[in-house]
């Protein structure tokens, strides 16, 4: 299960990460604590949301389009499923895919981290 399997990577970073959206149609999380969304104060910045489609899941990744030149060159098999700056259309989830996303979110979640963004 694609959406699952994606749900359980971002709840690894529970301690940083909050549920704010949680229905058979969408999964989302945000940040814990207050911080700029563009010119807005949020209670915590947008970072991940899973929507699954009849076709593959949507993964849209907010730190591929904020941090994109920190993040810096996304494997093959990443690049491959991004459409446009931070959606990832997500058709099969073999180990190494799985991998591959549970690294960009760990690093992510340091990337925010380590600009306040995150606690």
């Amino acid at each position: 299960n694609i959406k699952q399997k994606l749900i359980n990577i971002l709840d690894e970073h529970k301690s940083s990460l909050k549920v704010t959206l949680d229905t058979p149609e969408k999964y989302e999380v945000s940040g814990t604590i207050k911080a700029m969304q563009g010119k807005k104060e949020v209670d915590g910045i947008y970072f991940a949301s899973v929507v699954p489609k009849p076709k593959d899941v949507r993964f849209y990744f907010f730190p591929t389009y904020t941090h994109k030149e920190q993040i810096g060159e996304l494997p093959e098999n990443l690049k491959k499923a991004l459409k446009g700056k931070s959606c990832f259309h997500i058709k099969n989830m073999d180990e190494e895919f799985e991998n591959s996303l549970k690294d960009l979110v760990a690093k992510s979640v340091e990337l925010y981290k380590s600009d306040g963004l995150l606690k």
